[in-house]
Order: C-alpha cells, then sequence, then structure tokens
C-alpha cells in the first residue's frame, strides 16, 4: 500500500515534581485514521540560568500513555477513593544517558485512532521552600514528538458483497475495513474460494478501530473449513479492519474471495442484502459517499479495483439469540465546565422488567469531557420487589451495550467484552460508579433484574424492579472533600480537573489520611504561627517609648496582618479569615518589608523631612513591587540594600564630620548593634535555606520571633532629649560655639535617665 508520514510536536515544557495530578504536565496528540504505527520522540534536556545544566543531577521521569482521555496515575501508592474504577495506563520511564540531554523512543504498532494524551512529572522532592531569584534553579524540559505512519486509500468491503483479491508472490498481506453501523450484534467474515499452492495458507484476522495486530483475533484457513471469523456484540460507529496474511515461505500466487456479513439485532428476520439500508439509516460516515449503501431497488456500488461482484445470501439469524431492545436516550443539561446532567426522559425513575434489559446511553463529547469525572447511582426502590430476593445488575460499556444472557449480566463480561458492574438489592438499595477521566463517545448502561435461586441467578418471574438511576459529569471526586480543592487546569486547549489536596491528605479525591495532620496538630501550628507574632509588642513599646510613632504604628500593622494571614493560610480546617486572602498576602508582605525599611532608615538618624520624604517613597515603591512579584527575592533584598545604603551614607557622613567612629561608644555595638544585625542573619538564613513544608509551621514560627527581636535592639534612642531639661546656656563669644551632647553620643536607648552635661567650646 501507499505510506503517508505526518509530524507532531508541542513546545517544550518545565516539569515539576509530582505531588498530585495537578502538579504533572499534560500533552495531547491526535492519531489519524489508518494508522499504522506511531512514535513518539522523548526528548527531556536540562537548564541552568539560560544554559545547559550539566551540574544538574540526574532525576528520572515518568511519562504515562493513554488513548481516548488522559491517564490516572498513582506514583504514590495513594488509596484511590470508594467505588472509583481506575483505568488502565501505560508507563514508561526516562533515564539519562549525556549530561543534560536525553531522549526516549516509544512505538506503537497500529494505534487506537483519536486522541492519545501524554502525563510526564519527576519524582517527589523534600519540599523544600526556596526564595524565588536566591539561587539558579535546576529545570528539566521535556518535549515530545510524534511520527506517525498511515496507510492511504485502503480497500473497502461492502457488507453482504463479494471482492475477489490475488496475492502476488511478493506480497505477504491485503488489508480491508468495513464499518460498523450501530445495532449490529454480529460481524461475520468469510474467506471463500481460497486457491494456492498447499491448499489455502493464510491468516485471517480482525480488529476494531485500527489494523489488526499479532494477538489480535485470528483464524488459521489451514484448519478451519469453511474459514469464518464471527465476533459478537461488536463496536458501534466504527471501522473494523480484516488482515488476510499469507502463510511464510508459501510459493507462487493465492486467489480468494472476501465477504463480510453483518447481523442487525434491530431486525433479526431480516437478511441484509440485496435490501440494505440507505447509508444514513446505517449511520455511516460521509466518507462512503452517496454509493457507500444501498436503498430498496437501487444497483449494486461501482466495481472496486479488486472486483466487487453481487451479494451473497446471508442465513437468518436466530431471533432469540439476536435480537436486541431499544436505547433510551438522555437529555444532556450543561451546568458549567465539566457540570453536566444526563436526565432520562420519564424518569428519574425507571423500570426494570423481569423479561428484558432495560437500556440507556450517555454521550461523552470528544475531548471536552474527557478531563472530568464520570458518575452513576443506582438506588433500587425495595417496595417494588414484592418480597422477591431480586437483585438489579447495571452493566456500564463504552460504545456497545450488553445484550448477553444471564450469566454475563452478573459478571458484566464476555470473551470480546468488559464493562463496569453496579447491583442493588433489598439489602445494598444503593450503588455508585465514578470513572475519573472516562473516555469519550456513548456508554451504555443495561439494566437487568434477576432473582436468585439454588442454580444462581435467572429471570424474575413477575417483578418489574424500580430503580432511580442518577448519572452526571463532575469536575472532581466529591468536590476534593474538605482537605482539598478542585482546580481547572489547561494544556493548549485542552481543559481537565485535578484535586489539590492539603494538611497531609493524599489520594485522587484527598481521601488518604495515612499522612494526614491530626486537628491537634493544625490547632498547634495555627496558634504557633499566629502568636509568635506578639513578639513584636516589645518593639512597639520601645518605639512608642522613644518617640517613634511612626515606626510603631508600622510594626502593629506588621503584627496585625502577620497574625490574621497566617490564621487563613492555613491548609487544614484550623483556618479563620478575616478578609480576602489575597488582601491579607499583600499587607502581610508589605508590612514585613515596611518594618526592614523604616529601622533601618531609622538608625541612619536622618532630618525628620528626609526620613519622611523616605518612608512614604518606601511605601510606595514596596507597593509596586508586591504587586508585581511577591515571592521575588529582589523584594526583600532590593529595599534592604537601599537603605543599608542610606545609612551606611549617613554614617559615614558624620564619622568624617566628627573625626569619630560612629556609633561612637562600644556599648551600642556591643549590647545592641552587633547581637541585632546576627539575630536579622540568622533568621534570614533559616528563611532562605532551612524552611521546608514539613517544618514551615515552627520554622517560620522562629522566623517571626528572631525577626521582632532584632528590630528591638537595632532601634536608635530618642534623637532628642526629653521637653523639661529647657535649652542650654549661651555664652558670648567670638560667635563660634560647638556643642557636644554627650549622652546623645553615647547612643543610650533613654537620655533622660542622667543628667546631660553639655560642653560648649568658643
Amino acid at each position: 500500500g501507499l505510506f503517508m508520514t505526518d509530524y507532531f510536536t508541542c513546545t517544550p515544557r518545565k516539569l515539576s515534581p509530582f505531588r498530585s495530578f495537578a502538579s504533572i504536565e499534560l500533552f495531547h496528540f491526535r492519531i489519524p485514521e489508518d494508522t499504522v504505527i506511531a512514535v513518539w520522540n522523548l526528548i527531556t534536556f536540562k537548564e541552568q540560568g539560560g544554559t545547559f545544566g550539566d551540574q544538574c543531577p540526574d532525576r528520572s521521569i515518568t511519562v504515562y500513555f493513554r488513548s481516548g482521555a488522559p491517564s490516572v496515575i498513582n506514583p504514590l501508592h495513594t488509596h484511590f477513593p470508594r467505588d472509583t474504577a481506575v483505568p488502565g495506563s501505560f508507563a514508561l520511564t526516562l533515564t539519562w544517558t549525556l549530561p543534560n540531554r536525553t531522549t526516549g523512543v516509544f512505538n506503537v504498532t497500529s494505534p487506537l485512532p483519536g486522541d492519545w494524551f501524554l502525563a510526564a512529572h519527576l519524582p517527589k522532592d523534600e519540599g523544600r521552600i526556596s526564595v524565588k531569584g536566591l539561587y539558579e534553579e535546576c529545570q528539566y524540559l521535556f518535549q515530545p514528538q510524534l511520527i506517525v505512519q498511515r496507510l492511504v486509500n485502503i480497500a473497502t468491503l461492502y457488507p453482504g458483497y463479494v471482492t475477489e483479491q490475488s496475492m502476488a508472490p511478493h506480497n505477504r498481506s491485503c488489508l480491508y475495513k468495513v464499518f460498523v453501523p450501530s445495532y449490529t450484534s454480529r460481524v461475520l467474515v468469510e474467506v471463500l474460494r481460497c486457491r494456492g499452492a498447499e491448499g489455502c495458507p493464510l491468516w485471517l484476522r480482525v480488529r476494531a478501530k485500527a489494523p489488526p495486530l499479532h494477538n489480535s483475533t485470528m483464524l488459521d484457513c489451514r484448519e478451519h473449513a469453511p474459514c469464518q471469523l464471527s465476533l459478537d456484540l461488536p463496536f458501534w460507529q466504527h471501522w473494523y479492519y480484516v488482515l488476510v496474511e499469507k502463510h511464510p515461505g508459501v510459493p507462487g500466487t493465492v486467489s480468494f474471495q472476501v465477504t463480510v456479513q453483518l447481523t442487525d439485532c434491530s431486525r433479526p428476520s431480516l437478511a441484509h442484502p440485496p435490501f440494505l439500508p440507505s447509508s444514513a439509516s446505517m449511520n455511516m460516515p460521509h466518507s462512503f459517499g452517496s454509493a457507500g449503501g444501498l436503498a430498496l431497488g437501487d444497483s449494486p456500488p461501482p466495481t472496486s479495483p479488486n472486483g466487487t461482484k453481487h451479494p451473497v445470501p446471508i442465513p437468518t439469524a436466530s431471533p432469540a439469540s439476536e435480537q436486541c431492545w431499544p436505547v433510551r436516550p438522555t437529555l444532556r443539561n450543561e451546568l458549567d465546565t465539566f457540570s453536566v446532567h444526563f436526565y432520562i426522559f420519564f424518569g428519574p425513575n425507571v423500570s426494570v422488567p423481569p423479561d428484558r434489559p432495560a437500556l440507556f446511553v450517555i454521550n461523552l463529547l470528544p475531548v471536552l469531557d474527557s478531563g472530568g469525572v464520570l458518575n452513576l447511582e443506582l438506588r433500587l426502590n425495595v417496595s417494588s420487589l414484592c418480597g422477591e430476593n431480586a437483585t438489579v445488575f447495571g452493566c456500564l460499556n463504552h460504545e456497545v451495550p450488553l445484550m448477553s444472557g444471564d450469566n454475563a449480566s452478573v459478571t458484566c463480561e464476555t470473551e470480546s467484552l468488559a464493562g463496569f458492574l453496579l447491583s442493588v438489592n433489598a439489602t445494598a438499595s444503593l450503588s455508585r460508579l465514578r470513572i475519573p477521566y472516562p473516555q469519550t463517545g456513548s456508554w451504555y448502561l443495561s439494566l437487568r433484574s434477576l432473582c436468585a435461586t439454588e442454580h444462581g441467578f435467572e429471570p424474575c418471574a413477575n417483578v418489574t424492579a424500580e430503580v432511580y438511576l442518577r448519572a452526571y459529569l463532575s469536575p472532581c471526586i466529591n468536590d476534593c472533600g474538605i482537605y482539598g480543592q478542585c482546580k481547572l487546569l489547561r494544556t493548549n486547549n485542552y481543559l481537565y480537573a485535578a484535586c489539590e489536596c492539603k494538611a497531609g491528605w493524599n489520594g485522587w479525591g484527598c481521601t488518604d489520611n495515612a499522612e494526614a495532620f491530626s486537628y491537634g496538630f493544625q490547632l498547634l501550628s495555627t496558634l504557633l504561627l499566629c502568636l509568635s507574632n506578639v513578639m513584636f509588642v516589645p518593639p512597639v513599646a520601645i518605639a512608642v517609648r522613644s518617640h517613634y510613632l511612626l515606626e510603631a504604628a508600622i510594626y502593629i500593622f506588621t503584627m496585625f496582618f502577620s497574625t490574621f494571614y497566617h490564621a487563613c493560610d492555613q491548609p487544614g480546617i484550623v483556618v479563620f479569615c478575616i478578609m480576602e486572602y489575597d488582601v491579607l498576602q499583600f499587607c502581610d508582605f508589605l508590612g514585613s518589608l515596611m518594618s526592614v525599611w523604616v529601622t533601618v532608615i531609622a538608625m541612619a538618624r536622618l532630618q525628620p523631612m528626609v526620613k519622611q520624604v523616605l518612608y512614604l517613597l518606601g511605601a510606595m515603591l514596596l507597593s509596586m513591587a508586591l504587586q508585581m512579584d511577591r515571592h521575588g527575592l529582589w523584594n526583600l533584598l532590593g529595599p534592604s540594600l537601599f537603605a543599608l545604603g542610606i545609612m551606611a551614607i549617613a554614617w559615614t557622613a558624620r564619622t568624617i564630620q566628627r573625626r569619630h567612629c560612629y556609633p561612637p561608644t562600644w556599648k551600642r555595638w556591643a549590647f545592641y548593634l552587633c547581637p541585632g544585625v546576627l539575630i536579622a542573619v540568622a533568621a534570614v538564613l533559616l528563611y532562605a535555606f532551612v524552611e521546608t513544608e514539613e517544618n514551615y509551621f515552627y520554622i517560620h514560627s522562629i522566623w517571626h520571633l528572631l525577626i521582632a527581636s532584632s528590630v528591638g535592639f537595632l532601634l536608635p534612642p530618642r534623637t532628642k532629649p526629653s521637653g523639661h531639661l529647657g535649652p542650654l546656656p549661651r555664652r558670648k563669644g567670638c560667635r563660634y560655639q560647638l556643642c557636644i551632647n554627650e549622652q546623645e553620643e553615647l547612643g543610650l536607648v533613654d537620655p533622660a535617665v542622667a543628667s546631660i552635661n553639655s560642653i560648649c567650646t568658643s
């Protein structure tokens, strides 16, 4: 056949350590129909400071693949909520082959067409809290690329018609496809008039949605005569691929005929050909064209290159074995993103007759509905059983309803089909099912009422069970409970939802309490973070006593908003918010930075007018910086360095002017400045390098204590003596007077304690 190659790629994205599904990177691809091979090229490289991260440590990268919907992953092996079905996916771990780059390849032969999703993440880290911009962080970037090869112009088989084929010696196989419409209960593929050098040396393989694989349903035509392959309960509204493959080492040309027969369970007594319905009634795709099906009296479709002949007769199916029942549709009501209710006409209470199943269909839109959770709830009206020992079994299947016998209704499985089972009876009258990230398309729910006997379950005699049925789509499972937050995430144009847990809770629905914080621990951490701000009371008292009223007001502002910000910032249920979280966070950050700013400016001992201008200018600039980036390093480091520069200039100028080191006494350095600086440096080191998510509550509390203590030590003494001392006497002289206030130069905290000895020299 003729092959065509397509290329797809995504932009590189930074990977994060796994904490929940909200921390993964999701990539969306779409594989076209008739694809025979898909190759994912997985490129990973390191970056540090805009260059290659050769010094970054090697961290394994896990990639998950799934068709139809995102993968439901559980790398931390946490517990899922009750009644949750976990669909499978394939995982691949990438290891590093070069210092800063590695490449992995993942091949899929005959992949299913449609949406494919890749999820990638780094291993869980220790949870260290780092200051943004403090050092160059190692970044791990991941870029997947997809290369597909698809066949062009695959021969189409028309149900009931014979297609002749001659396989040349250099050819090994022939590939066909046939479309299976709704209400098809059986697909029968048959090889006729097979002639070769060694009988009929052919393999017959059939697969839905994609070309067959080595493990697909197959039949050896050498050992079976006639060579017929039957598939019960095929997928509706999908292509089926038929592969006729020659045995290896067979010489010469092999000629044969292929025909496909479809059994319409809605009309089991009618044969398809020559009375084929139109393509519209068969729900065939538009690619068939107007000649894809035949109405009554129409001529056969045009002859294919391989030669399609007139239809062959089909044996009439048995009504008892091939009968199917009407499928009741549901009404879709969209309330919000991933908030969809499916209403049943004349429901929600439905009657399940004793002699046949009740069938319902739930249609999930492509791409739009695969990022949420499909919820199903069955509640039995026990009074409707009339005392019988009856059980209502529900089977939820994707793309085809389960219409088999009683045993299949109990197990919800057949040889080629497996679904999700629900059951309700007089003892357990409620059953729930949750499917995170469901595959889109049609989901069929079949309800069957069976009575328990000595020989197992059998159809009930005269019991019509009444069941309350509820089906809906939600963003997360139970809205992630009280210890989680349901987040709506986006990758390019694809939306999906995931839970982000807190207070040590884990799991897909934040229901795993293996590492959860107790209520006492939550209360203790909240009290430590809040009450540690009381340490600002001594600096406030010192500032008021030293007549630093503006500084005292800022310290009170910081203490107030830091207390209530941490009371609102707690991850558990011990939370108290007096206003919006964002407002509290902004005020807390602004108060902290302003406290540092005014303390250092006060230490510079500037003129009152200059000091007030700097206070106001600092408040405006810090507000602007916090609005731009609240977690940046320069938000703390920039104002601190600028204020220290002003203080250094003022102290240097005063030292040069007085020809003496300022502050001039060792007591001020030994008992106030050096301890205050050491305490502040220790606080900064704890904040920047020691703080993690596990020790946050007590390390950050120590940070509060140290910062408040350093302010009390660093705040300078009163700049002016108290008013009761009066003006100093002035002696007449040569109109040059030098006054030295010894108490002020010593830098004592309260100069009013001792008398002032002023020396004036003319």
